[in-house]
């Protein structure tokens, strides 16, 4: 990238993750972050399918090559990977979820703002800050807007947590998307989306006991497939469970009827 002059400085490394390391550059008058994806060997997420189903490839030609695992599947797999978290990032940024925005991803690496807290260094990860209850709360209430707005543009983040989470100058920065499963098309999204909202309700219910119950992640779900979710609907962290007995007699009498109806159009073919 310095030699494209896409970086003019690499000012040094930021972190180094199970994903990727993150360097901190600077691009013209402005400091960014590059972002340089691990080897897939070195990648907890290169085995797990369950990401991977829905992502659309280019031609069927490549999604063969991918299912056999050949030489040239496994390079196509990998510009799949990066080009999902560079497509959430740009989707999620056009929907007004708080992540960084992204600029260039070239050669396996993607370049983006650099998320700086309100003394203009590195924001620090969501698990490095010590919270009151008040902030624990209203970090939380953020996020799980946050979480909305991505399940509203058809995305949902797959490992979130205080890992990858950042606190920004003005609340917290959601990063790290490179395993974002597409809502619609992949057969895991509710019991994803469920487990990433129980991962917030577990970190900031330390801080805030009154999160413990919760049932976001359900109430989201729920809504999403009702067809009524959106950024501005009220949620109460509550789910009212159906407990109302079966009608057993009504359900065998529809299996009755169904048979009576199957036996009837038997007869009037033998005839």
């Amino acid at each position: 990238m310095v030699e494209e002059g896409l970086v003019d400085e690499v000012v040094g490394q930021l972190m180094s993750g199970k994903e990727a390391t993150v360097y901190i550059v600077r691009c013209g008058d402005a400091i960014r972050c590059a972002k340089v994806y691990k080897e897939a060997n070195q990648r907890s997420f290169r085995n797990n399918a369950s990401y991977q189903e829905g992502r659309k490839v280019k031609n069927s030609r490549q999604a063969r090559a991918m299912e056999k695992g050949s030489r040239y599947g496994r390079q196509m797999q990998e510009e799949v990977w990066q080009s999902a978290e560079v497509d959430a990032l740009y989707r999620l940024s056009a929907a007004g979820v708080r992540v960084p925005q992204p600029h260039i991803c070239f050669e396996g690496v993607l370049l983006m703002d650099l998320v700086v807290d309100g003394d203009g260094d590195p924001a620090p990860r969501l698990n490095d800050v010590e919270l009151s209850e008040e902030t624990a709360l209203e970090y939380h209430a953020m996020l799980i807007n946050q979480v909305v707005r991505m399940l509203c543009a058809g995305v949902i983040h797959g490992d979130l947590s205080e890992y990858n989470i950042l606190v920004g100058a003005d609340g917290p920065v959601i990063i790290d998307l490179p395993q974002a499963i597409d809502a619609a098309g992949n057969s895991n999204a509710a019991e994803m989306l469920e487990r990433d909202v129980a991962n917030l309700r577990s970190y900031f219910s330390a801080f805030a006991p009154t999160l413990k119950d919760t049932q976001y992640g359900k109430e989201i779900w729920a809504r999403f497939e009702s067809g009524l979710l959106t950024p501005e609907l009220p949620l109460t962290g509550r789910i009212e469970l159906d407990e109302r007995l079966a009608d057993v007699d009504a359900v065998l009498l529809q299996v009755e009827m169904a048979i009576r109806e199957n036996e009837i159009r038997r007869m009037c073919r033998d005839d």
